[in-house]
This record gives C-alpha cells, sequence and structure tokens, in this order.
C-alpha cells in the first residue's frame, strides 16, 4: 500500500507538471511574456481612463495622430524625440543627460511599469523598449498589435490629454544592451557571436557587414500584425544560427527595425543580445569599414 501511494503521489506530480508546462506554453509560450502586452490586459489597467498608479502607457506617434485619439490615459512622446536631428548620422540618439530628461518629463520611475504602443508595426515602440532596457529600466512592455490591436479588440480612444507629474529617471546603463562599430569589428572571428542585419533582402544585397546573417524583421511578426509565437521565433532565427547561447547584434538601417527584432529575441529569453543602434547608416557611409555586396 505504501509503494502504492508513493507511486500515485509521484504521478500526480508528474501529471501537474506536464499540464503546467501545457498551461503555459499555451498562454503564448514566451520565455519572458511580460514584454509583450496584449490589448484586453492593458485595457483592464486603464479602465475609466485612469492608468493604475505604477503603469504608464506611452503613445510613441506623432502629435497630430496622438491628438485625433490615442488610448485613454495615454502620455504623447514624437517617434523621433531621442534622435539626434544635428547629428550626420540618420537615427543617432541624443545624449545620455537629454534622454534621461525625456524619460524623467513622462513621469518614469524605478516603481512604474512602462508600455509603450505606436501603429508603425512596433518600430518606434519597440524602440523606446530597447533604450529604456538600456538605460537600466526593467518594467517595460510593447503593445502586441500596437494601437491597431487595441481598436480591433473593440476598445474606445480618447481625445482627453492627461496631465502627468514628472519623475526623477535615474539610468543605470547596461553595456550588454549595446553594441558600437568596434564591438562587431572585434568579434568578427568569433564563433561565439553572430551579427545579424534584419533589413530587407535587397538592402542586404545592396551592401552588408560581410559576416552578418540576413533575418529579415518581417519574420517576427504574424499576418496581422502580432509578435509569432514563441516556437516560430525561435526557427525564424535559428535558420540563420541565432541561438540562445550566441552573443547576438542586431542592425538594420537607422535603428528602428534592429530593436524591433531586440524585442523579440528579448521574448524569447536569449540573454546575451545587444542592439547596434547607428546601423547600417553608420557602417555604411564610414569608409574605412568592410563592406560587402550580393546574397
Amino acid at each position: 500500500m505504501f509503494n502504492f501511494l508513493k507511486r500515485s503521489i509521484f504521478f500526480g506530480a508528474m501529471l501537474g507538471t506536464t499540464l503546467a508546462t501545457a498551461a503555459c506554453a499555451n498562454a503564448g509560450d514566451y520565455a519572458n511574456p511580460e514584454l509583450l502586452m496584449g490589448a484586453d490586459e492593458l485595457a483592464m489597467m486603464t479602465g475609466n481612463g485612469v492608468a493604475e498608479k505604477k503603469v504608464i502607457v506611452i503613445d510613441v506617434r506623432p502629435r497630430e495622430e496622438f491628438a485625433a485619439g490615442h488610448i485613454p490615459g495615454a502620455r504623447h512622446l514624437d517617434p523621433n524625440e531621442v534622435v539626434d536631428s544635428g547629428s550626420p548620422i540618420e537615427g543617432a540618439l541624443k545624449s545620455q543627460p537629454e534622454v534621461v530628461n525625456i524619460l524623467s518629463s513622462l513621469g518614469i520611475n524605478a516603481d512604474t511599469r512602462v508600455v509603450y504602443y505606436d501603429d508603425k508595426a512596433g518600430f518606434h515602440a519597440a524602440r523606446m523598449f530597447w533604450l529604456t532596457e538600456y538605460y537600466g529600466h526593467r518594467k517595460v512592455s510593447v503593445l502586441n498589435g500596437g494601437l491597431t490591436a487595441w481598436t480591433a479588440a473593440g476598445h474606445s480612444l480618447s481625445k482627453e490629454v492627461a496631465e502627468h507629474q514628472t519623475a526623477r529617471f535615474v539610468s543605470a546603463l547596461s553595456p550588454r544592451r549595446y553594441a558600437a562599430a568596434d564591438y562587431i569589428l572585434e568579434r568578427q572571428d568569433d564563433v561565439h557571436s553572430v551579427v545579424i542585419d534584419v533589413r530587407p533582402i535587397k538592402l542586404y544585397e545592396k551592401g552588408h557587414i560581410p559576416w552578418a546573417k540576413n533575418v529579415p524583421w518581417k519574420g517576427n511578426l504574424t499576418d496581422d500584425g502580432f509578435y509569432k509565437s514563441a516556437a516560430s521565433l525561435a526557427s525564424h532565427f535559428a535558420a540563420q544560427g541565432v541561438t540562445g547561447n550566441r552573443n547576438v547584434v542586431i542592425h538594420c538601417q537607422t535603428g528602428l527595425a534592429s530593436s524591433h527584432s531586440y524585442v523579440a529575441l528579448r521574448l524569447l529569453g536569449y540573454p546575451k543580445v545587444r542592439v547596434y543602434h547607428r546601423s547600417w547608416a553608420e557602417w555604411g557611409t564610414a569608409g574605412d569599414l568592410p563592406i560587402e555586396k550580393g546574397a
């Protein structure tokens, strides 16, 4: 009888583990599911137009689009507010003090969860996601499917601009989230590292980093604009040798699409992922960096 009870307990525990694993997989199967916010989940946090005290929703679209209608309670950030318009490198970011001031003006501090959204396939939201993580903030998400998903789910928009207080954002840069051209050059023969160019194949063929793999960003999304499942994303990247045990550096043209793939790899839980945010805008015009053309 005692042995029977032990076997029953054992198989019961195994069944519970199996069911829990299946439930996790059915829930989206991402290693870091909290990085992606669903429209209904966000709606619960912003009921009656008032966001939960520690949740800040940020609309990363042009001002006129925000004014025409936005998620109730959302705060506005111009898509290119963090870009240094005076830099010769298209898409280059503003200085650290300037970025800190921007994040502070949005009311972000260590206690808040930030949710970014746009309606451009998540490009601008993803850049802010990466930048916010790079600057040391851990509670950050992207609205899956953006504003399109919000309205498709039947949720309303608002034209009211909610008042908010500024905060003191304290930056703590995470070097493991950032790559410069020198970092890429130094690791060109490193079998533990891989560089991925997420631009469309036509741009890749016109010129690319010789050892970069082409993994177009569009492979991150389903036909209706949502991030693919973990299994599909892992397959998309693994086809070019991008696996969780390698140092991954992502680049595109101006730092937008690369951030989109950064979100995808963070969802998968890949621990060593960096964005080369100055991307091809810098590498392709430098004149002293190696370039290769063709497939």
